[in-house]
């Protein structure tokens, strides 16, 4: 009974610290009202253009640009059609995606990111929903509301 209690107590610690590690991550958007991705000392700011490609601009921890330089970003985009790699490359100082997103929105984009070559990859879930919140005027994707 006396373990029961304690794995009960100690279940309970856990969930409560799950949730309140949940609340504590903000949303942040960034200077083009993307979504920040933060890569540990560099800032990436995810960012869907009206084309459908994804740029993304770096920033230092202060949000003071970058020219892109050692990051490594890939990207996939979980589409009801099939998943699709996107890759990027260096374009007018930002990563710019070699394809496009797929049509819809509403499913998972897993971007992979590295502030370096040698760095540990870190993994984002960038759920795409592409309209416009009313609220703080960011695309949904980024909306840094407490809704």
């Amino acid at each position: 009974m006396k373990t029961l209690l304690h794995l009960i107590t100690l279940l309970t610690v856990a969930a409560g610290s799950i949730l309140a590690a949940d609340t504590d991550a903000k949303v942040k958007a960034g200077p083009r009202k993307g979504l920040i991705l933060d890569l540990g000392g560099k800032q990436a700011e995810f960012f869907v253009e009206k084309n459908r490609s994804i740029s993304i601009a770096v920033y230092d921890t202060a949000l003071k640009v970058q020219p892109v330089s050692t990051e490594v970003i890939t990207a996939t985009a979980e589409a009801p059609s099939g998943k699709v790699k996107i890759a990027f490359e260096a374009k007018d100082g930002k990563l710019v995606s070699t394809t496009k997103l797929p049509e819809g929105e509403g499913y998972q984009v897993v971007v992979q990111a590295k502030a370096a070559p040698d760095a540990k990859t870190k993994n984002f879930r960038i759920k795409l929903e592409l309209h416009t919140c009313k609220e703080c005027g960011n695309a949904e994707y980024a909306c840094t509301c407490d809704e």
